[in-house]
């Protein structure tokens, strides 16, 4: 059975906080909705209504597109564990790049790394829990690396001029890439 809430509760950040994976969906208007698995402890809780992540370089950058185009997201949290549960952050969100005022005081709460090209920060205007019992249960084995060790080949003024070159929307939207790394 769900049940609602208005904001995350400290039990809630709890489950979040032991969570490995956890999934984020997108739509813009006319576009493709996008679902991405999202991994490497990059979650933070800031508040009961703010929740926040660092978004690393990769294949695409749709979630930067639709959330400029419409805000809307639903963030989704499953236990592959006991006890099942599954809990969504519905909300508006938006992209934080390196070269916006609000960059030091939210990388203040992460370990930024080679990679990371934004965070995205999620006002969360309800919550949700739903039993999971369908879910299977499975063990995290480990965290892939091979994300990292792409980025680690990479010299910095060649990655930002992938970013600005390459991360567009498959839909063809605008996305706002950054102007300077958060690294060196």
């Amino acid at each position: 059975m769900s049940e609602f809430f208005e904001h995350i509760t400290d039990s809630h950040a709890a489950f979040i906080a032991k969570q490995p994976v956890f999934f984020v969906a997108t739509a813009a208007a006319g576009a493709r909705i996008n679902l991405s698995p999202k991994g490497m402890d990059c979650f933070r809780v800031l508040s009961p209504t703010t929740a926040a992540w660092l978004d690393y370089g990769g294949s695409g950058n749709e979630t930067n597109a639709h959330l400029a185009a419409d805000g809307r997201i639903t963030v989704m949290f499953c236990a592959f564990d006991r006890p099942a549960l599954i809990y969504r952050l519905y909300g508006q969100a938006r992209a934080v790049l390196p070269q916006d005022d609000e960059w030091p005081g939210l990388a203040a709460h992460f370990s930024v790394e080679r990679g990371v090209r934004q965070i995205f920060v999620m006002n969360i205007q309800s919550t949700q829990t739903s039993c999971g019992w369908a879910v299977p249960e499975m063990a995290l084995k480990a965290e892939r690396q091979t994300l990292r060790k792409f980025h680690a080949q990479e010299e910095p003024a060649e990655r930002l001029t992938k970013y600005q070159d390459r991360n567009r929307s498959i839909d063809g939207l605008p996305v706002r890439p950054p102007t300077v790394l958060p690294y060196t």
